[in-house]
């Protein structure tokens, strides 16, 4: 009856080219605590199957933006039992998708006939570097596009005569803006929500990190619900108030028909929107203005008159 195999063991450029990294690499990673020593046999030092899934966890870590540092705790805390497989499925939970909306691929054929059917090569560059077009290593003439909704919006913009140089200045600056929205949404769900998973020791076990996921799953729509809502209200409040000061005022000119801006001060339409509600205002201007019209005729009129009986009358 034989037993089982012996434990495979690594001298250490082994163990660096089985998880391909470097010796150099290996030593930091010692030197910082983030990979156990090895065992001394003799006069060779061995390293074991735990230090190759140890490598590959620290990888898996650093490919997700984690410092080395937070990646020390993490393994700290699967070390001492608290559980880095429910860290990790929390992880997994806020890194996924915050969308149903499914990526797509476009061909650059496809892209100039979107945008016009005119090549632009400054655009393109200006698009992946937004990261509204991804490159596809291999295959130059196709890129992945993460929303096809964003794309979808600005070939919309260019055909309603936006300039794509335009487009792109109004995206980065409107990304920065939602960044910040995202940042205080997050700063706000972490106090009144998961402080309590990331600030007590006590809750950092595979069991509460799995109720930490299952909040982020419920909390994640809020945010863009949330942002949908305040854009709708803003647009129509905004919009219609743009269209207030900005009515057209008819004013025909001699033989013709025709129409010219009259821009009109906010201070002047808020007090019409205290007088007769924001439903009347422009009924109310236009009748205003109409009125002030005939008055001013009527006293032409008026004083037209009286100049004529005065020539009449005898001295």
């Amino acid at each position: 009856m034989t037993g089982p195999p012996p434990a495979r063991t690594y001298r250490i450029e082994d163990l660096a080219h089985h998880t391909a990294t470097t010796v150099r690499t290996i030593r930091a990673y010692q030197d910082r605590g983030l990979l156990p020593r090895p065992e001394r046999r003799g006069r060779a030092n061995l390293y074991s199957e735990a230090h190759v899934t140890r490598l590959r966890q620290i990888a898996h870590l650093l490919d997700r933006g984690y410092t080395l540092a937070s990646i020390k705790e993490l393994l700290e805390a699967w070390d001492t039992g608290r559980g880095l497989g429910g860290v990790l499925g929390l992880v997994t939970e806020v890194e996924g998708p915050w969308t149903d909306e499914r990526p797509d691929r476009v061909t650059r054929a496809e892209l100039d006939a979107r945008f016009g059917a005119v090549p632009d090569d400054d655009a393109v560059a200006e698009a992946v570097e937004l990261g509204v077009l991804e490159r596809i290593e291999g295959d130059p003439d196709t890129f992945a596009v993460p929303s096809p909704q964003e794309l979808a919006v600005a070939v919309e913009l260019h055909a309603a005569g936006v300039p794509l140089s335009a487009i792109s200045d109004h995206l980065r600056e409107l990304r920065g803006q939602v960044e910040h929205i995202a940042a205080r949404f997050l700063e706000f769900t972490t106090e009144y929500v998961f402080a309590r998973y990331l600030n007590d020791p006590g809750r950092r076990t595979d069991a509460h990190a799995a109720e930490a996921a299952s909040l982020v799953r419920r909390l994640r729509p809020l945010a863009q619900q949330t942002v949908e809502a305040e854009l709708a209200r803003a647009m129509r409040t905004l919009a219609t108030r743009h269209l207030r000061t900005h009515l057209v005022a008819e004013k025909p000119a001699e033989g013709t028909s025709g129409t010219r801006s009259v821009p009109l001060p906010a201070e002047t339409i808020s007090a019409v929107e205290r007088l007769v509600g924001p439903a009347h205002v422009a009924d109310f201007i236009a009748l205003a203005a109409e009125r002030e019209v005939r008055g001013r005729v009527l006293d032409r009129m008026a004083s037209a008159s009286s100049v004529g009986k005065e020539l009449h009358e005898p001295p």
